[in-house]
């Protein structure tokens, strides 16, 4: 071991340096972190300190601390991990109001120097640079406090699971065909045979509809071989799917509904810090939510200046025309059948439309859903009709020859989701080490 770095031997922290404040003057507490700034001045040391849930000063003067003490704090640098021990100082000048005077400091590992990029946000850095250093740039604030409210967000979304009765399932990654079709695939090499990354958990959730789960819901990676090169796009995302056995899209859309409105009211009630670090002032949107049909935003996005044929599914210039229109959350209805997905149920009253429904925010598509199409002669011909063999899809096609019930559901990415939620403009920022074309590390 380097005989500049210590062990933390019997120490254990005591708090985090968000519980520390002016009332507990004169307790004794261990903090653990990382130095993010200080400042020498002859005969007294300042330091921040920083933890996952914030900062605190820590001030080292000369002739009120143990010599070894003051040596030790002289010799720390920028991003230096630390254990101290000491007292509480209530100080109204100090950041939240105290500030810890050490009685011993531990150096638990030391920082080279130039650092890649600024933790403590001083100098900014590109994207690629932060992307490049990731382990770094998610030590600054502001990304720290986005990934805490992605895991808040998580949270609720499940709670709002369970609370209505829906099972948690994992499905498979790994599959022997395209879930939807097209070309957007990861092939693999499964020993003898050619298998796929998984594009979404949409046909195994079906299948558990005619095992009679009756209601499921999985967060999990989907994979998707877009060369799509956009601040909206990664090829590997995560996705919130569910279910739902007995129910049409109006259903699903309730149900959705209330998945984003239940996330956006803890958000705003139990995140007060991270949104204040993230700059951000959450709108709890009425609920339902407005609905247009698909043929209302195509004459909305014409009526924009943006050409837009029935039929055609909504250009990037045509959800920016919609998203100049419409405010918050808002539902699409009622798309031509030809352009989704061959499970989706087709209207009775007109067939060349279905039950399929995309939720926007302003101009950004968040998640996708309809009812589906339980009955099994029309779903062979409906993979007919989008040129697929069926022949692919007879294990799934199984499921609904002995006793498939009526069902709906949806999928919401949580990365595009947290672009609205955390005010961000680009996916990427959402995403601990995302994957796009380009990026396969760290």
């Amino acid at each position: 071991m380097d005989v500049n770095v210590d062990s933390l031997g019997t120490w254990r922290r005591t708090h985090y340096t968000s519980e520390i404040d002016g009332e507990m003057d004169g307790e004794e507490v261990i903090v653990m972190g990382w130095v993010n700034s200080i400042r020498k001045l002859g005969k007294l040391v300042f330091i921040i300190l920083r933890d996952r849930e914030g900062m605190i000063q820590v001030v080292i003067p000369k002739q009120k601390v143990p010599e070894e003490v003051f040596k030790i704090g002289k010799s720390l640098g920028r991003e230096d991990v630390v254990a101290i021990k000491g007292k509480v100082v209530a100080n109204e000048k100090a950041p939240g109001g105290c500030e810890i005077i050490p009685i011993e400091i531990k150096v638990l590992n030391r920082a080279k120097s130039p650092l890649p990029l600024d933790p403590s946000e001083k100098v900014p850095a590109d994207l690629d640079t932060r992307l490049d250093n990731r382990f770094l740039d998610l030590r600054r604030p502001k990304i720290t406090a986005l990934f805490k409210l992605r895991s808040e967000m998580l949270r609720v979304v499940r709670n709002t699971f369970y609370q209505e009765g829906f099972i948690e399932v994992n499905t498979p990654k790994l599959v022997a065909s395209a879930t939807e079709g097209g070309t957007e695939l990861f092939p693999i090499s499964y020993f003898e045979r050619e298998a796929f990354l998984s594009q979404s958990p949409q046909l195994y959730k079906q299948m558990l509809m005619a095992a009679g789960f009756d209601r499921v819901f999985e967060i999990g990676p989907i994979f998707r071989a877009e060369e799509h090169n956009t601040r909206r796009h990664l090829n590997e995302a995560v996705s919130i799917d569910c279910e739902m056995s007995f129910s049409d899209d109006k259903g699903a859309m309730e149900m959705l509904e209330k998945v984003v409105y239940n996330t956006l009211v803890h958000l705003k009630d139990h995140c007060k810090r991270e949104m204040e670090v993230l700059d951000i002032d959450l709108k709890i949107p009425d609920i339902p939510f407005p609905r247009l049909t698909y043929d209302e935003a195509v004459d909305i996005i014409n009526a924009k200046g943006v050409e837009m044929e029935w039929g055609e599914d909504l250009s990037r210039a045509g959800e920016k025309a919609l998203g100049e229109y419409m405010e918050g959350f808002y539902f699409i209805t009622d798309w031509p059948r030809d352009i989704r997905p061959f499970y989706t149920l087709p209207k009775e009253e007109d067939p060349k439309l279905c039950k399929a429904f995309d939720l926007m925010y302003k101009d950004l598509e968040i998640a996708s859903g309809a009812q589906r199409n339980h009955i099994y002669d029309l779903l062979v011909d409906s993979i007919k009709r989008m040129g697929l063999n069926p022949e692919s899809f007879e294990s799934y096609l199984q499921a609904f020859r002995y006793g498939m019930p009526p069902h709906a559901g949806w999928g919401l990415g949580a990365d595009r989701f947290m672009m609205v939620l955390g005010g961000q403009k680009n996916i990427r920022e959402c995403v601990l080490f995302p994957r796009d074309r380009h990026r396969l590390t760290p």
